[in-house]
């Protein structure tokens, strides 16, 4: 999940309309040529757009007759346009489709074909990214998981320096940072909260040591606590007190406004996910860019430091596509480690399938952390699967603290109650 990918969150329930006059046949012929085949493939990243020409260059090299076409569309506009494509007879061949609950919509709809027996190399992807292309109710796999973002703590490493500062180990260490960037007049902690969207990722940087992680999350699910549990309660309360930190009137502040503080240097540190990697080194190649775990708070769950990940999305077959086998067969070089090497390499992102390896040290190093220390998103991987989704609650939630309006009681009882109107625990 990039950061555009997050703002992609609505319209997957739209009917069909008059985008799709925009979408192209699958049957269309191969560019150039006759008598061969285009695979269609839609993405909500125009960013990607030269990288992915490579790597399809590099597949239709080793099939001939076969032509990949990939066309990207504005992020905000894509759930409407695939929607639209695969309940018409003009969607792609392939799709990229976003994770766990938005995924959800076109399975229930019979848009999407099931991958299981039929792609090789499924048993070799993360199997909690694996789940993110996994529908709910009937446990089938739907897609190719292209992606794993983790979240951490960002920071400007020659700002610390500057200042006398290191990456702190402990909570203490933390505050004392924070403390001494704020003494300089320096922003310590740069955050968008006009955005909501970022909100639930800064609570899962700095709070999710603090309620627990992963057995906190299989007790919610399980239906053994819920939201109000105070150890909940005591991550977004992390959130409050560290609010002088964060800029001035932080909901009047854009996510793009808080990026920019950051790469101007005018912000020490970012709370984001694994994504903002390759943005920030392709706006500023100077920026000594580190990373860390925000340390566990006093009375913290987790007496390590955590770091949370999903699946970013993946990539699915139309079940409409006049050219079956021929995706299977993309598809299948997708899930393959010779992909997924090219994909980390040139996109700087962690790859799924096992024995990729990311090639830039800083992804690496929150690779490792990722997998000796691993956590989930929670409100992301095991909340979205319903209207209204937590994700949405709880960025709400969180701007209404920020303003003053509710404590972190307020905000743990809100996202219950919103959770509360769809989800059931598991048996």
């Amino acid at each position: 999940m990039n950061r555009r990918h997050l703002l992609a969150t609505a319209g997957l329930g739209l009917a069909a309309g008059a985008l799709s006059a925009c979408a192209p046949s699958s049957s269309s012929p191969a560019p150039g040529g006759s008598g061969g085949t285009t695979l269609t493939v839609w993405s909500w990243r125009p960013e990607d757009k030269d990288a992915y020409a490579t790597f399809f260059q590099k597949y239709q090299d080793s099939h001939p007759g076969i032509t990949v076409a990939f066309q990207t569309f504005k992020n905000t506009e894509y759930p409407q346009v695939l929607t639209t494509g695969l309940t018409g007879s003009n969607g792609p061949d392939i799709a990229q489709v976003q994770a766990y609950g938005k995924l959800q919509p076109y399975v229930d709809g019979g848009n999407l074909l099931p991958l299981d027996g039929e792609i090789a190399g499924l048993d070799k992807i993360d199997k909690a990214a694996l789940a993110g292309a996994t529908g709910r109710k009937d446990g089938k796999t739907y897609g190719v998981p292209f992606a794993v973002q983790t979240i951490q703590m960002f920071y400007n490493k020659a700002l610390f320096a500057k200042h006398n500062l290191t990456a702190p180990t402990t909570w203490d260490e933390f505050i004392a940072v924070n403390d001494a960037l704020l003494a300089a007049k320096i922003t310590p902690i740069a955050v968008g909260g006009k955005d909501a969207w970022t909100l639930p990722v800064v609570h899962e940087a700095l709070g999710s040591a603090v309620y627990g992680g992963i057995p906190f999350r299989d007790e919610v699910v399980a239906g053994k606590t819920d939201f109000t549990d105070p150890r909940f309660v005591a991550s977004v309360q992390v959130l409050t007190d560290l609010q002088k930190y964060l800029p001035a009137n932080v909901v009047g502040v854009s996510y793009t406004e808080a990026q920019s503080l950051f790469l101007a240097g005018q912000a020490a540190m970012f709370p984001g996910g694994s994504f903002e990697f390759g943005f920030f080194t392709s706006q500023n190649a100077d920026l000594e860019l580190g990373v860390f775990q925000v340390p566990p708070a006093p009375g913290a769950a987790s007496s390590t430091a955590l770091t949370p990940g999903y699946a970013d999305g993946s990539w699915a077959i139309n079940q409409a596509t006049a050219h079956r086998a021929e995706a299977l067969e993309l598809l299948t070089w997708m899930a393959s480690p010779e992909y997924g090497q090219l994909f980390a390499d040139a996109l700087g992102q962690m790859s799924p399938i096992e024995g990729v390896a990311p090639s830039q040290p800083l992804v690496a190093e929150m690779a490792k952390n990722y997998a000796e220390h691993p956590s989930r998103y929670l409100l992301l991987t095991d909340f979205r699967w319903g209207s209204p989704l937590g994700t949405d609650v709880m960025g709400n939630k969180l701007q209404e603290l920020f303003l003053g309006k509710i404590n972190a009681t307020g905000v743990a009882e809100g996202v219950q109650k919103g959770i509360a109107t769809w989800f059931t625990p598991s048996k």
